[in-house]
């Protein structure tokens, strides 16, 4: 049945008011949106518990809900700047410049309370995109058309949301489709963009590109001709170009594809200043498919059906002051009931990146490419490998039992990578801000938190480690500087973390050579944190810097069982080379250390900061408040798979602690009463706050003024994705999923970017502490150079199914209750020995064969008489009975 376009019209308005209805707040009682989102309550009801850990589907974002004005889904290479994916399918903000600015969009919005440094304006690295999401930036001209001809009508549509009654954006990070939607029109149009991503392969998902993917299906009983033309305008050295120089698009053709290569020139021949401008370079529009139509100056004005005629152009020239926009198109004749699918890509070259005092400059592609027409070149020669491949893993990633959304918020956090926040040298190096142009030196204190670069691209971590923290930041005492060339001093968590992530790079390597080659830097690293240990009772009491941007004194829980988390993972590594003298020292620090915070920190309820003797509380501490990372340590084990570094039934307490005193189901209040906190959390959504004080005491944190006093009220998504991670690894799931539903709901696309967590600027590093309870949601534990890989869910234990990555493969793990498949996708992988839960089995049987196995706790490990290695393709059917 056909509908009126006005009544479509009207349906979809009155579906839009009925979603701002819904979401007004109501106060006291529980209240949701259509799309089952909690938006303020005193305490969740049951049935919202259990909806999340329903599968569901993927998140839908709708036009007709206005979710779409703010979705900026990172869709160029990772490390190669940042180019968003709007919600009906424009690219747009193109900071790809290495301009290095601070934010997506540099700006100060007007706040209504103090923020930090008492006033009340806000920058982006207070949160300026929190409070005024960012939309719409778009500093060149770029877009699709769609021309159909069916019958005698001819129509015409700019694939944007101002053209089409219905758009829909699926966000399945690193893939997005995206339709649009007229039951009045033949066909059907939908859209999948992305850059290839393909966890393990840094180089082929470090490609300055982006591709976009259209199908047109004819769902009527005539055919129809349909036409996609793309364009792009010539923007190059956005910001250097002059009147002295002038713009060129030049028609290319490669094998199997055709396109527009643009450039820049000095009008009187020279270009050698010009190329050295850290703006320089060229981009290329190209469609794959020999048979395209191209155009080095499309005609400017309103898209009419003359416009999709494109004239053979072979090259325009104009100066800088013009516009100069170049054309692709493909044209189609598509039969009654088939789908036809039409590839464009936009790729790019700006090599000139360069940070003032950092080793190594230019970008890592310009090894590779000479300029953006190399770089489709290579996209076109081997798109069947990179878009196969690239799908591949998203569907590996999807295909599991777990919750949609919660797939979705646990991994897109890795987007971080693909935007400005990350870069990768010529030299290869790995550097990195903590947020957007804020805080530069791949900040230890930070970066540490982020559990999910070393799980899906673990290369990058290795080199970091060894280039950076254990190479040109490593001090003679073995201090590590926690800002590389760009600080002169460590910060105590943030080597603790990087000593935790060593073991991590080593369990994800397929030998122990990274672990052997650095050992004798590691253990340096490694005394370092022991020698702060000033009394020698295994806790750490040295003043230090911390993330929290301050140096405390005294002995701090989060601090004292971060070090001694870090002290057993190299007591650890140290039994695997051998050393067995460093074995002894690592286990009398650990084991004194854990008796003595569990005695001397823990008051009863959670763990504390016992303040310095001397100093007492008259420096910055957060002594007798309730804190979010109290127990980090016991946190981090679980990401290494090592054993309990803290008291379990203190440990949960301490868990529960947070939950009672800190979690709030509307920070509205909290805020109110508290001021001087960046605002990451505003009233009517859910959050963390980083300190409490249930003791009510006057002045909890020993000083009555300091800026950073603001954090402690504050909801930052990186802690909480720590704190969540941890509940998952302790069984209390409940509580882990929705502490991560509460950060999903505030960046849900009806109120900002989805995509774009925010702490200090945005796209903050810290934030991919998300992958993490993902780790513990699913109990993975892996050691490549042992062959080792254990499973332990902790829902849907009956019929579990979830991605793994090891270090040089990835595949979906299957148990459906005494059946247990390692499917292998991509790779390979070496295994030697299995751990799975499992009570009460007497036979195991590997395909059919019958081998030996060992039981303890619930669990059942199998130890193989040789090594056995998966390719892809390949699966392991181990059946338990």
């Amino acid at each position: 049945m056909r509908i009126e376009r006005r009544k479509f019209l009207r349906n979809v308005s009155l579906t839009m008011a009925g979603a701002l209805t819904v979401r007004l707040p109501v106060v006291g009682r529980a209240i949701h949106d259509s799309q089952h989102r909690l938006l303020t309550t005193i305490q969740p009801p049951a049935e919202w518990i259990a909806s999340l850990y329903e599968r569901g589907q993927a998140t839908r974002y709708l036009k007709s809900r206005n979710e779409l004005q703010y979705i900026g889904m990172p869709v160029g290479g990772i490390m190669c700047g940042t180019v968003y994916l709007g919600g009906d399918g424009r690219l747009w903000l193109w900071d790809i410049f290495n301009k290095n600015q601070e934010g997506i969009e540099p700006k100060v919005v007007d706040y209504n309370a103090n923020v930090l440094d008492g006033g009340k304006k806000v920058r982006s690295r207070d949160g300026a995109c929190y409070i005024a999401p960012s939309k719409d930036i778009r500093p060149l001209d770029q877009g699709f058309a769609l021309q159909l001809r069916y019958g005698n009508k001819t129509e015409i549509r700019k694939l944007d949301e101002h053209s089409w009654p219905e758009i829909s954006f699926e966000a399945t990070y690193p893939m997005a489709t995206i339709r649009y939607i007229d039951p009045l029109l033949p066909v059907e149009v939908t859209l999948e963009a992305f850059s290839p991503f393909i966890p393990l392969n840094e180089d082929d998902s470090g490609l300055p590109v982006t591709i976009l993917s259209y199908k047109i299906k004819n769902k009527s009983n005539t055919p129809v001709t349909a036409t996609i033309m793309g364009w792009l305008e010539n923007k190059t050295a956005l910001y250097s170009a002059a009147t002295a120089h002038e713009r060129v698009n030049t028609v290319v053709t490669g094998t199997g594809w055709r396109g527009i290569n643009a450039t820049i020139r000095t009008k009187n021949g020279s270009n050698e200043a010009l190329e050295k401008q850290f703006d320089y370079g060229n981009m290329c529009l190209a469609a794959f498919d020999k048979a395209a139509m191209a155009n080095s100056a499309m005609p400017e004005g309103p898209l009419t059906n003359k416009s999709f005629t494109l004239m053979p152009e072979k090259q325009t020239v104009k100066d800088t002051g013009e516009k100069l926009t170049g054309a692709v198109a493909l044209y189609n004749t598509i039969p009654p009931g088939k789908t036809i699918r039409n590839d464009f890509a936009i790729s790019w070259y700006s090599p000139n990146l360069h940070f003032n005092g950092i080793q190594g400059e230019g970008r890592y592609y310009a090894n590779k490419f000479a300029d953006a027409v190399a770089v489709m070149d290579y996209v076109n020669t081997h798109y069947e490998r990179l878009s196969r491949e690239s799908r591949l893993w998203k569907d590996t990633w999807y295909d599991a039992s777990l919750p949609w959304w919660f797939m979705e918020r646990t991994f897109l956090n890795i987007s971080t990578l693909a935007t400005t926040t990350a870069h990768r040298f010529r030299s290869g190096r790995f550097w990195a801000w903590e947020g957007v142009g804020a805080c530069e030196g791949t900040c230890t204190h930070v970066w540490q938190y982020a559990q999910a670069v070393g799980r899906i691209f673990p290369a990058l971590e290795r080199d970091t480690r060894e280039r950076v923290d254990l190479g040109i930041a490593l001090l003679p005492d073995g201090g590590i500087l926690f800002r590389g060339e760009a600080e002169k001093r460590p910060a105590i968590d943030g080597q603790a973390g990087t000593v935790l992530r060593i073991y991590r790079e080593h369990q994800m390597s397929k030998d122990s050579a990274f672990l052997e080659r650095n050992w004798s830097n590691i253990r340096k690293a490694t005394l370092f944190i022991i020698h702060q240990d000033r009394n020698g009772d295994g806790m750490e009491d040295t003043p230090m810097e911390n993330t929290l941007d301050a140096v405390w004194d005294g002995e701090i829980a989060w601090i004292v069982g971060l070090c001694i988390a870090a002290v057993k993972a190299a007591g650890l590594m140290a039994a695997e080379v051998n050393d067995q003298e460093f074995v002894a020292i690592c286990n009398d620090y650990t084991e004194k250390g854990r008796r003595n915070m569990e005695t001397q920190l823990f008051n009863g309820e959670y763990f504390i900061h016992q303040p310095d003797k001397v100093k007492g509380r008259t420096v910055i501490g957060s002594y007798n408040t309730c804190h979010i990372d109290q127990v980090y340590g016991q946190s981090w084990a679980f990401q290494v798979g090592m054993d309990r570094v803290i008291d379990r039934e203190k440990t949960l307490s301490a868990l529960k602690a947070l939950y009672r005193y800190n979690y709030k189901s509307d920070v509205g209040s909290y805020i109110a009463a508290h001021p001087g906190g960046r605002p990451y959390a505003l009233a009517g959504e859910a959050g963390m706050i980083l300190n409490t004080n249930p003791k009510n005491e006057p002045y909890p944190f020993g000083v009555k003024d300091a800026w950073q006093l603001g954090y402690f009220n504050e909801c930052m998504t990186g802690f909480e994705h720590q704190v969540a991670a941890h509940m998952m690894a302790e069984g209390m799931t409940d509580e882990a999923l929705t502490l991560t539903r509460a950060v999903h709901d505030r960046y849900h696309a009806a109120k900002r970017n989805p995509f774009n967590e925010i702490e200090c600027s945005d796209h903050y590093a810290r934030a991919m502490a998300s992958y993490g309870t993902f780790i513990t949601a699913s109990g993975f534990q892996y050691h490549g150079p042992k062959g080792y890989i254990a499973f332990a869910p902790t829902m849907n234990k009956d019929n579990f199914k979830a991605p793994f990555v090891t270090a040089e493969g990835w595949g979906t793990y299957s148990q459906h209750k005494g059946h247990h498949v390692l499917q292998l996708k991509y790779g390979k992988v070496t295994l030697n020995t299995l751990r799975f839960q499992h009570s009460g089995v007497k036979q195991v049987k590997l395909g059919n064969k019958t081998i030996p196995f060992k039981t303890e706790n619930g669990f059942v490990t199998i130890q193989l008489d040789q090594p056995l290695q998966l390719q892809a393709g390949q699966q392991l059917d181990i059946t338990m009975v």
